[in-house]
């Protein structure tokens, strides 16, 4: 009885591997978790993981430009976004993330306002996985009017609203630019 028992567990098994090792299997997509069930994720962590994509592809790179030619001119061509601004406000006031129904707040009438304060190029040098290249900088300093409303919700619910609010914010853009001569490099450069 128990070679019986012993057989049909065999004969079981063998089925079973065979049955998968075939690609007849019943799963179909990817697997989610220890136990194939889909693992879910909070809406304030993913808006929290896209705006770290977001910021990473937009803002936290330094480009690597091509030569500034002898009749071109030496300004910075991007002044910084409407979105740009508005990210950095938040990430300064540490209101990029609040709290529904507890605290919130809302900005209206957005009007922004980008002054350069500088614009210049470093002395050409060579840099470790670039090659001969220079520095060019630009410095803005952005000043942003608005309306606020802040809804706070616990303890006790109340409103806020400021009507004449401002900030400022500086925002400095920095890229490479490359040489077109490295031996103006060698020669002059520290």
């Amino acid at each position: 009885m128990t070679r019986n028992t012993l057989s049909a567990a065999l004969i079981a098994v063998v089925m079973l591997s065979m049955a998968t090792g075939s690609g007849c299997s019943t799963a179909a997509g990817p697997q989610f978790g220890l136990w194939g069930y889909p693992i879910p994720v909070s809406p304030y962590m993913q808006k929290h993981q896209e705006d770290k994509a977001w910021d990473h592809e937009r803002y936290e790179r330094v480009p690597v430009l091509g030569p500034i030619n002898a009749n071109a001119p030496t300004i910075a061509l991007d002044p910084p976004t409407p979105d740009e601004v508005m990210r950095a406000l938040e990430r300064a006031r540490g209101t990029e993330r609040g709290v529904p129904l507890l605290h919130e707040v809302a900005r209206n009438n957005v009007r922004i306002v980008v002054d350069p304060i500088s614009d210049y190029l470093d002395p050409p040098r060579i840099f470790p996985l670039i090659g001969p290249a220079q520095i060019h900088h630009a410095n803005y300093k952005c000043t942003v009017y608005f309306s606020e409303t802040t809804h706070n919700g616990w303890p006790l619910p109340y409103t806020t609203t400021d009507e004449d609010a401002s900030e400022v914010i500086y925002i400095d853009h920095t890229h490479f630019h490359r040489v077109a001569d490295p031996g103006s490099v060698a020669a002059g450069g520290p």
